[in-house]
Parts: structure tokens; sequence; C-alpha cells
């Protein structure tokens, strides 16, 4: 009884999901089958969004600028911490940090697909000297959590890319 009642329950429970609306997030449709992505040495943002784009599209991330459809050019990547409010005593008791990524993309004629847009996030943190150690592990979390968001809008974007199909005349 207990297991019928429990299948019924996962049953509807299934058909209640479904009729939201929900599927899940699926594959990156990237308008170009090759990408190369150029970036500053050692860029943690440059490799998470290469391996989002591996794991999930079609579109390949090569190493060389000229044989690819599209060249992605992240130009800066910036955080900053700014105080938000002090207690009355004087001391900080919120920052407010953000994440600026800017980037641009071209064809492999060189002709601009995306001007110099960029990408802001922020997040307030609460703090307090007493949590000195925690807050700055949180302060840490917030921000690989601010440069997934901002990998993952990057691929949003690209997949509204409309790249010019017309040679380039000599």
């Amino acid at each position: 009884m207990k297991k019928t009642l429990t299948a019924l329950l996962c049953t509807f429970l299934t058909l209640l999901l479904a009729a939201c609306g929900f599927q899940p997030r699926g594959t990156a449709n990237l308008p170009f089958d090759t990408l190369y992505v150029q970036a500053p040495a050692g860029s943690q943002f440059a490799t998470q969004f290469r391996r989002m784009v591996t794991s999930g599209s079609s579109t390949r991330i090569i190493d060389n600028a000229k044989s690819a459809e599209a060249t992605l050019v992240l130009v800066s990547e910036r955080r900053e911490k700014n105080i938000l409010s002090l207690s009355g005593g004087g001391r900080v008791s919120e920052f407010q940090l953000r994440y600026l990524m800017s980037y641009r993309m071209i064809d492999r004629n060189a002709v601009e697909i995306i001007p110099m847009t960029e990408i802001s996030l922020k997040r307030d943190l609460s703090y307090s000297d007493t949590e000195a150690l925690g807050k700055e592990a949180e302060e840490a979390l917030l921000y690989r959590d601010m440069q997934n968001d901002a990998a993952q809008q990057l691929l949003r974007r690209l997949q509204l890319t409309k790249l010019n199909t017309t040679p380039a005349t000599p």
C-alpha cells in the first residue's frame, strides 16, 4: 500500500512538473562551429567559459584564431570591493562586491560582430570583524558565483549573435 501511494505521488509530481513548462536547459546553439577565445594568460573566466562551450554546445574551441569562424576577445576582468554601510561605531558592516567583465567578438575577417560590451554583476556581503575568516571565504565564493553567472550570461548572449556570411572583399 505504501509503495503504491509513493509511486502514485511520484507520478503526480512528475505530471505536475511537466505541466508547468519546466525543461532542462539543454545545449547552447551557438551560430558558429569553431571559436577562438583570446584571453589574458591564466584567466579563470576563460577556462570556465571554454569548459561551458565544450560541454554544452557543438561548437569547438580551437587554438588558432585564423582558422576560427569567430574570435571572442576577453578584454578585461575586474573585481571591486566597496564599503556599502558602516555601523554606529564607524566599522564596516556591509560591502558591495562587483565583478566586471568586458568582451568583444570579431569574425575571421577581423570584422567586429559584437562591439565592446561589459557584463556587470554585484552582490552585497554583510561583514563582522569577529567572523573575518568566514567572511573571507564567503567573499571568494561570491566572486566565483559571479564569475560563473557572467560565463552563463556570455554564452546566452553569444547564442543570439548573427555572423556575417558574405566573404570579405580584397
